[in-house]
């Protein structure tokens, strides 16, 4: 029986690719999204996968939407953390709200997910947690103060429950994406792009929400069983950590 995998952000961008490869790579996929019908319900017809709703920044909501996923599915066996947003704006201008709605939405959530699925791991000694963080989180971003906080936070929030789940079958890793080539990267004016941000990125391009979802497939799988409190950095040299 195939594993289920769980990837919240999962019908748009990277996550949107990271579902896709999941499902390529065997496993029965379940989508979140916070907003977005026409998207989700887009995605959904193309490629067949489960979508659910529910905000991802709201512990009981995650308690509700996961009872969902198992009843529907099965246990979660792998729990993809990508949903994100931005808020940017430097800090002496940033307003407590767009603060708290990026450490909700991309900092909070990881608690909201992980610990709605961590028991059913335990109880089953195997599971795979990857949280998609950023290389803002790494070096830190002009304007981006909430951000790089929340993807900062990844790191230690993966480093602790590693520690605690690895005796029981459970492996927790991060993946800290660059530039890649969604459609809102791609929105950025050419001029921008090619003399702001490509001259930063040694392998000279953007990289592909494809590519991001293979590291995904990989550590979501059984040979990356020996890998636990790891950063897989994948950002074209633009920042080596």
């Amino acid at each position: 029986m195939a594993r289920v995998a769980l990837v919240t952000g999962g019908t748009r961008g990277i996550g949107e690719a990271i579902s896709r490869g999941l499902k390529e790579a065997g496993f029965t996929v379940a989508a979140t999204y916070g907003g977005n019908d026409e998207a989700a319900n887009k995605f959904k017809e193309e490629t067949g996968i489960h979508v659910f709703k529910w905000d991802v920044g709201d512990f009981d909501a995650c308690k509700a939407g996961i009872a969902k996923v198992e009843a529907d599915l099965g246990p979660v066996d792998v729990l993809v953390n990508n949903a994100g947003i931005t808020r940017d704006g430097t800090l002496h201008r940033m307003t407590p709200e767009n603060w708290r709605a990026v450490i909700s939405t991309n900092l909070d959530s990881l608690f909201n997910m992980t610990r709605n699925v961590i028991e059913g791991m335990r109880d089953r000694n195997y599971g795979r947690i990857i949280s998609i963080s950023s290389i803002n989180g790494q070096k830190g971003q002009f304007g981006q103060a909430n951000y790089s906080a929340a993807k900062a936070g990844v790191f230690g929030f993966t480093k602790a429950v590693a520690q605690e789940s690895a005796a029981k079958g459970i492996t927790v890793n991060a993946i800290a994406p660059g530039y890649i080539g969604t459609e809102m990267v791609r929105a950025v004016p050419e001029e921008v792009l090619n003399t702001k941000i490509l001259p930063l990125i040694p392998v000279g391009r953007l990289g592909e929400p494809e590519e991001i979802a293979r590291c995904v497939v990989f550590l979501a799988g059984e040979d990356a069983g020996f890998i636990t409190g790891a950063t897989l950095t994948a950002n074209g040299g633009q920042y080596m950590a």
